[in-house]
């Protein structure tokens, strides 16, 4: 890539919209002539410190250090409330985090925003009540309806100790974070190019879902669209070919397994398409100013989609090049313009996979993997058919992850983080690293029992030993949305098994071999069990063991976990979920969800 338009990653707000602020509200006890007086400094210190460690420690998915804000005053009463919330939404403030060290009047200086996510700090010293007010505001936001998440740290402090305690850091990042991921996709899209795939129902896109749940608008383009810009050239020319030639240096053929093989002038063409979708598939989500000047004004200004999913099967691929390229360029965090922060794009239009996608991308600010959660392999099936037998971690069975070549190429596992493979931010990966995954990837002629128009598919064996975490959304009539969550780890297997392994199903797509964390009980008893528990035919898979931030992340949408291994003292929600109950947390989490309802949803 060494020649390519740029090797050092943009950070650049490509959607339309101000990236959202975390506001912080210094609050405080209003009684003047002595007390507040008293407590001015240390209280906007506390704000200070707050901000200066967030904006620090928190980065947006594109890279960019989050903003912090704070109320120009403590505030004491309604009237600095008042005042506070005016200068958040001047700001583009999305979160609002409370602090203070003392007491203060409860229901007078709460942030009554619903559609905030809200934590409030309540410093832990024995000066002055920080502690009682924490515990009197979590009531009156439990009270009225608007859930908040408690921040207080395990130990006492001195009144003049500025120091956060790494409980308190703990909590305010994963509060922070999961908050900011809310803001960010208010008022964002998701967009289907074409429509249901295959019958699949998470490519029945649920508009009631989107706007309820996520804030998010629905999109629509027909996959015609991609053949009208194709031929009249509805794409920026220079690019397109510098895409192409980086292509054809990057991006290696492999093993070609139809028994009728294409001509080497119909796998041209069938490149030259697939490239010009990548770009058009792109263009349709975040615009492009360049079809401006081809006097293309609509076409420029795309649809604003934080995410989208693209249809291809069958409609498309009976005829034209499969959607393979596209999507796996897209989701990686690398192409011809060199490394940028990851699109999240759904295999055959599953949108609940892709907002699976979205999460995992929002929290952890990496790419995103999706698959077919394919086959599960006990061990006794593994001995039949390979004569081998699993061991270490792989010892209790494994799941095969493997889609249509869609997967992102960050998942070759090809990039180091401490000397182990890993899926970093975009701005963390070399253009070393990023030469590795496209190295280590093959794209295959497609095959044509699934895909009569051709195409190419990526084809890569992920390396294991990552730490990651699958999840999925699925709906329920009558209930509405849930999701699942499985941490667990990539592994190998020993050279012949894999191949005898993946040979079974179709050699052209990339494997990740599955191993996730058992508990013992329930869903998680065994490895079958996760694989029999699974609620659809996709997964999205993120790097690292992220269950407790989606957890995070699923409360502030109203979103019940049907399904984890998560510890329970990692587990953070709003205070009010504990009046739900206390020993049942996954019948609580319902039962809280239900109450409250989908945020955006009253």
């Amino acid at each position: 890539m060494s020649k390519e338009k740029s090797n050092t990653p943009q950070l650049v707000n490509r959607l339309k919209g101000s990236l959202p602020k975390i506001g912080i509200r210094p609050v405080i006890d209003g009684r003047r002539k002595g007390v507040r007086e008293s407590l001015e400094n240390q209280t906007m210190q506390m704000a200070k410190n707050a901000a200066k460690f967030l904006s620090e420690n928190l980065r947006y998915p594109n890279g960019m250090n989050v903003e912090c804000v704070i109320a120009d005053t403590c505030i004491g009463g309604a009237a600095e409330a008042a005042e506070c919330a005016e200068k958040f939404a001047r700001s583009g403030v999305g979160v609002s985090l409370t602090v203070t060290p003392c007491w203060c009047y409860g229901t007078e200086v709460m942030d009554s925003d619903p559609l905030m996510p809200k934590a409030v700090w309540g410093f832990n010293g024995t000066e002055r009540p920080g502690a009682v007010y924490l515990a009197a505001a979590l009531a009156g936001y439990t009270q009225t309806g608007l859930p908040a998440f408690g921040i207080y740290g395990r130990d006492v402090q001195d009144k003049n100790d500025q120091a956060i305690p790494d409980d308190v850091k703990e909590k305010l990042l994963r509060f922070a974070k999961a908050g900011l991921a809310v803001a960010e996709m208010k008022g964002k899209s998701y967009l289907s190019i074409g429509s249901v795939s295959m019958g699949i129902a998470g490519s029945v896109v649920d508009t009631h879902f989107f706007k309820d749940y996520l804030g998010m608008r629905n999109e629509s383009v027909d996959m015609t669209e991609l053949v009208r810009r194709i031929d009249e050239k509805i794409y920026d020319e220079e690019e397109y070919k510098r895409a192409l030639e980086w292509t054809k240096k990057y991006c290696k053929e492999g093993e070609d397994v139809n028994k009728d093989k294409s001509s080497r002038q119909r796998k041209d063409y069938e490149w030259e398409t697939v490239v010009k979708t990548a770009i058009i598939s792109r263009d349709l989500m975040i615009g492009n100013p360049k079809l401006y000047e081809l006097g293309y004004g609509e076409e420029a200004l795309g649809h604003n989609a934080l995410a989208a999913g693209f249809q291809g099967q069958r409609h498309w691929t009976d005829h034209f090049p499969n959607g393979d390229f596209l999507e796996a360029i897209l989701n990686s965090s690398f192409d011809w313009n060199g490394i940028r922060q990851p699109f999240i794009m759904a295999t055959e239009n599953d949108s609940l996979n892709g907002a699976a996608m979205l999460f995992g991308h929002l929290l952890t600010n990496t790419s995103q993997l999706f698959s077919d959660v394919r086959t599960y392999w006990s061990p006794s099936a593994v001995k039949r058919v390979t004569g081998k037998s699993l061991k270490g971690i792989s010892a209790n069975g494994i799941i095969h992850l493997i889609n249509s070549g869609s997967s992102t190429l960050d998942a070759t596992g090809k990039q180091r983080l401490n000397g182990k493979p890993a899926m970093k931010p975009f701005w963390e990966i070399t253009q070393k690293e990023a030469e590795a995954c496209l190295k280590a990837a093959k794209w295959c002629p497609a095959e044509k029992e699934y895909f009569r128009g051709g195409g190419f598919s990526s084809q890569f064996l992920t390396e294991g030993g990552m730490p990651v975490t699958m999840s999925r959304i699925n709906l329920v009539k009558g209930l509405g949305p849930v999701i699942q969550i499985a941490e667990g780890f990539t592994v190998d297997l020993p050279e012949d098994v894999d191949k005898i392994l993946q040979r079974r199903t179709s050699p052209t797509w990339p494997t990740t071999w599955f191993v996730p964390v058992l508990t013992g009980k329930g869903a998680f008893k065994d490895v079958y069990s996760v694989m029999a528990n699974w609620g659809a035919n996709h997964g999205a898979i993120s790097y690292g063991h992220i269950g407790d931030k989606l957890i995070t992340l699923a409360s502030l949408l109203r979103i019940p976990v049907n399904m984890h291994n998560v510890p329970e003292e990692k587990i953070y929600r709003p205070s009010a979920w504990n009046a739900f109950g206390t020993n049942d947390l996954e019948g609580a989490d319902y039962r809280a969800c239900k109450n409250f309802g989908p945020l955006y949803g009253k």
